[in-house]
């Protein structure tokens, strides 16, 4: 039940906020609400350390915000990188990271078998609360005004708070039990990857792969290669649903059919195959809205919170995470219950003005590239000119300066301030 509930029901624990899901997104709200001086109590439904899908290449974007919080980057484990190798029609082409002030200028690797973990971690050495292996059910809901005031384990554990936070990902059972469903008008991805023993473990440079044949059909997505620096690669793809082929592809042999190609000595084969080749879904430009609604703030992936230029989850699940704890934390500073929610109501507008404009032209690009020949255009076209390609890298990667950027900044920024979000 979804209710307050009788008198007699166990309430395991109180905090001023509520964050469900130790992931990315989770554990950086969780982190900056305990700096704000609130209790924070943090939820994860499996135990570290726990393996996630993702291609593990974290941009300039997630560096930035791991830097913020203080995480360790120099300790074992953490791998740099200078920035995009992409390949296609026949060319391949280094990109430095751009310099800039907004963000720093190397990217990282780091698997999410323990990253996640970080993070968690972090955010308990910053005050935060964290319970491993509560799996919560659902919301609990105060009789009078259907405001959320706690959540529920299925164990039947009733933890009480203040206001909410849904970072259970893409899934996100807290948001459909509030109503919250999918768009259909917006893009959805899958990534699948698998890591193989290989030379090519050791790389100063994230490689792209822009060309996925699947027979003579070019399909609308990437293949990558992260080096994560163990002896192993990352080695996966991510596709789009804007091509009409999406629903009738095996992921997992297009990998293997992907990797024949390769050259023999990077030792992407079989017996080389480390893990099963394993999807998840990519919920991309705010596909579940409104972001908050009745207590309940939404973060990351239970939000659509992916940059649908290239699938990049991680740093918006962390950057959503730091803007909607600094909401809460406004919040519940004010002194009565109408200001507190006229505050927590500015949360979903606040996103909009930061990522909104991005995010459509994102979405006029997935559509765009998922008509038969856009891709292969774009490819033919692009690649062979050097201005073209690094005015395309601070695009899809969302990587400029607001301020004093030179003339492709401005164009990208512009471009984002004009559109209008939806």
């Amino acid at each position: 039940m979804s209710e307050s509930g009788p008198a007699t029901e166990r309430v395991a624990a109180d905090a001023d906020v509520i964050v469900v899901g130790a992931g990315p997104a989770g554990s950086t709200t969780a982190y900056y609400l305990a700096q704000s001086g609130l209790s924070v109590l943090l939820l994860e439904k499996t135990r570290f350390p726990r393996e996630k899908v993702c291609g593990d290449g974290l941009t300039p974007r997630a560096v930035k915000e791991l830097l913020a919080m203080g995480v360790d980057i120099g300790a074992p484990g953490w791998v740099r990188n200078k920035g995009l190798r992409v390949v296609g029609g026949g060319r391949s082409f280094e990109l430095d990271w751009p310099e800039l002030q907004s963000f720093p200028d190397f990217g990282l690797v780091r698997t999410r078998q323990d990253f996640d973990q970080i993070l968690a971690g972090n955010a308990v050495k910053g005050g935060v609360r964290l319970l491993e292996g509560v799996n919560v059910a659902g919301p609990v809901l105060d009789e009078r005004s259907g405001h959320v005031i706690g959540v529920r384990s299925q164990t039947g554990e009733v933890y009480r708070s203040r206001v909410v936070v849904a970072a259970d990902g893409n899934s996100t059972r807290l948001s459909l039990a509030m109503g919250l469903h999918k768009r259909e008008d917006r893009p959805m991805g899958v990534a699948v990857r698998t890591y193989y023993t290989s030379p090519r473990h050791d790389d100063d440079y994230l490689e792209i792969w822009l060309e996925l044949w699947d027979g003579d059909r070019l399909l609308p997505g990437y293949g990558w290669i992260f080096g994560v620096g163990d002896g192993t690669a990352n080695v996966g793809l991510g596709l789009l649903n804007t091509s009409e082929s999406f629903k009738n592809i095996d992921y997992r042999d297009l990998v293997r059919r992907w990797v024949r190609h390769m050259p023999p000595e990077w030792g992407f084969t079989e017996e080389n195959r480390t893990t099963p080749i394993r999807g998840a879904a990519l919920p991309m430009a705010f596909n579940r809205q409104p972001h908050y609604t009745r207590g309940l703030v939404l973060v990351g992936d239970s939000g659509g919170m992916i940059n649908p230029f290239n699938g990049e989850g991680i740093a918006y699940a962390m950057e959503t995470g730091r803007i909607a704890a600094d909401t809460i934390a406004t919040a519940l500073a004010q002194p009565t219950a109408a200001q507190r929610e006229r505050t927590l109501r500015a949360y979903p507008g606040i996103l909009k003005d930061a990522y909104g404009g991005y995010f459509t032209l994102g979405r006029l690009f997935v559509e765009a590239i998922g008509k038969p020949g856009v891709m292969g255009f774009i490819t033919r076209h692009t690649l062979p000119h050097p201005v073209l390609m690094r005015f395309a890298m601070k695009l899809l990667a969302n990587l400029t300066d607001p301020r004093r950027g030179d003339a492709s900044d401005r164009i990208i920024n512009a471009l984002s301030k004009v559109t209008p979000p939806a």
